[in-house]
């Protein structure tokens, strides 16, 4: 079962300013989180623009059908909270319904956590 991890690619972080190549923090955070889940299996990474959580950028999401949901916020474009959302990822794809033991979240993504969806039901 594959688990998406939806970047917001329109995040800017507070005091944002445009950089010589234009992109935006959500922008670099996507890039960073496809190039360390690039090669792990049952992850797929997807950019989307605009998760609403402006307030708490940058925002990420956790889906799999049939598995709990995850809202995350509050990221920086850097390479090691990049790797602990591919991490998380990884046990939540490996396990059976989305929830993940809590000795095995990363300690960058356990204060990041804005919101938990049930799956949906079967139509």
């Amino acid at each position: 079962m594959t688990t998406w991890i939806t970047v917001c690619e329109t995040c800017k972080r507070p005091g944002w300013v445009p950089q010589a190549d234009g992109l935006t923090d959500g922008e670099r955070l996507a890039g960073l989180i496809e190039h360390a889940a690039r090669d792990v299996p049952g992850l797929r990474v997807r950019r989307h623009a605009c998760l609403m959580g402006c307030e708490r950028a940058c925002a990420v999401a956790l889906q799999a059908a049939g598995k709990m949901g995850y809202g995350l916020a509050d990221f920086a474009p850097e390479p090691d909270l990049a790797q602990a959302v591919v991490t998380y990822a990884a046990h939540h794809a490996r396990s059976r319904a989305g929830i993940v033991n809590w000795a095995d979240w990363p300690e960058a993504v356990k204060p990041r956590f804005v919101s938990r969806h049930p799956p949906l039901p079967d139509a």
